[in-house]
């Protein structure tokens, strides 16, 4: 049995759901960084894509504005949440746009994306910026950018929280970021005392990660507090649209985590500098492209 709370309304779900556990944890460690940087710590850190797939890392970045200015991608999706300050993008989409706290970006690079993203004014801009692998026969996908504001983001209440739906189906509730790879993203918060179990495809390889507060996790419940990561049991094998459940309870008000999700690719990738390809040859033509100008730059 599956006990769960939406809209206000308790439902009592009654299956055979896979209850996930923490499979490991750790604590982001952080990096004073040259101007205009700040900052940096690894939330997923680089070359354990194998264990994260399809996720590939994950960065948390403290920024001013020249940090992140014009520059290249291929082969694989970001997706960027600002924790605080403000971010400016601009794209070779024609894209423009400015991101405030709790705001989403997604790209998918495709075959040739280029653009920058910086502080604004006098901001420290504080982020998450996920890279996510693209399977090898949609690395020649369109260059795609879609900014999501935190109004627009459905909610699902219960008893002691809310959470936000960014990406994927929770609870009935869809998030507007469509990705090319399934995938969700989903900003859980908390009161102290409360709990809540999230539902998540079966099938999805996912990890958590905690902005703020303190949290007990999965049915073999580990602490994590702020800064504390997660990824989690899952099952390879389940049949497409079968759910599990990740039960997620607080321990001190205010608390808050993301959790994403995607199912794996099970692909050979080698990212290197600002791509991700199937092969070093790829990544050399992608230099020798970029190179000839055979990326769109930027134009609002």
């Amino acid at each position: 049995m599956c006990r769960y709370t939406c809209n206000q309304k308790e439902l009592i779900i009654v299956s055979d759901l896979y209850q996930r556990r923490v499979t490991d944890h750790w604590y982001v460690k952080y990096e004073e960084a040259a101007f205009p940087f700040i900052q940096k710590g690894w939330v997923l850190p680089a070359g354990q894509w194998e264990k994260f797939d399809p996720f590939i890392l994950m960065a948390e970045d403290w920024f001013k504005k020249g940090a992140f200015s014009d520059h290249p991608h291929r082969g694989f999706q970001t997706l960027t949440y600002v924790i605080d300050g403000r971010v400016e993008h601009i794209d070779n989409g024609g894209g423009h746009g400015i991101l405030e706290p709790g705001d989403v970006q997604y790209m998918n690079a495709g075959w040739y994306a280029r653009h920058a993203e910086e502080g604004v004014d006098d901001d420290i801009a504080h982020t998450l910026q996920l890279w996510i692998n693209l399977p090898a026969e949609k690395r020649k996908s369109e260059t795609i950018y879609q900014d999501v504001h935190s109004e627009n983001m459905p909610e699902v209440t219960f008893k002691g929280g809310r959470a936000r739906v960014i990406a994927g189906d929770t609870a009935g509730k869809r998030g507007p970021l469509e990705s090319v790879v399934p995938i969700t993203m989903t900003e859980v918060h908390l009161d102290e005392g409360a709990e809540w179990t999230l539902p998540l495809p079966a099938d999805h390889n996912a990890f958590l990660y905690v902005l703020s507060g303190d949290m007990t996790f999965g049915e073999n419940e580990v602490r994590l507090a702020k800064h504390g990561a997660g990824t989690l049991s899952f099952q390879e094998d389940a049949v497409d649209g079968e759910e599990s459940g990740l039960t997620i309870r607080a321990n001190a008000r205010r608390s808050k985590v993301l959790v994403y999700s995607g199912k794996p690719i099970r692909e050979e990738i080698v990212p290197y500098g600002p791509f991700v390809m199937n092969t070093m040859e790829e990544i050399r033509d992608a230099y020798r492209d970029f190179n000839a100008g055979k990326f769109p730059a930027p134009r609002a």
